[in-house]
């Protein structure tokens, strides 16, 4: 049997060390964390997306006692977007968090399985890859598309 070693690149950065652009979008999903309902798990998350006409669509969890009725924040943001900009790709995504004790997160946090499919569904629609940036106090990681997230991921393009 062989075996095959995947790689996936993903950059760690400061918030200086974005563009002004990227650092507003950042921002941006920082203060998103903060209009999030989540009454049951204490765990607030905000996205922004930045589509390629350069509107800027915010997005935050929003929880319910029947758990399959809540939403994340990456999924928030990227379906709004696609409600109000239906034809406009998504260029970047950024996602911030705040634990259960109400600080923004240390470490940055990933999407979950369900967020990355939709960003996959995202990417194919646009036909191009969304670059991702996760926020954590620690450092920013900067991904250049869901594939080095989801490496064996099924994609038209």
């Amino acid at each position: 049997m062989k075996e095959v070693e995947l790689k996936s690149v993903i950059k760690a950065c400061q918030i200086e060390e974005l563009s002004a652009e990227e650092q507003h979008l950042v921002n941006l999903a920082i203060e998103a964390t903060q209009r999030s309902y989540a009454p049951y798990s204490k765990f607030h998350v905000g996205a922004a997306v930045r589509l390629e006409n350069g509107e800027v669509v915010i997005g935050c969890n929003q929880e319910n006692a029947a758990y399959p009725s809540g939403l994340c924040a990456e999924r928030t943001a990227l379906f709004a977007a696609g409600a109000q900009y239906p034809n406009v790709p998504v260029e970047t995504l950024a996602i911030a968090a705040r634990g259960t004790d109400g600080e923004l997160q240390y470490e940055p946090v990933g999407p979950c399985g369900s967020c990355r499919q939709v960003i996959i569904e995202s990417e194919t629609r646009a036909g191009h890859p969304i670059r991702i940036l996760l926020y954590g106090r620690k450092c920013i990681y900067v991904i250049d598309g869901i594939r080095a997230l989801m490496p064996l991921m099924f994609s038209e393009f």
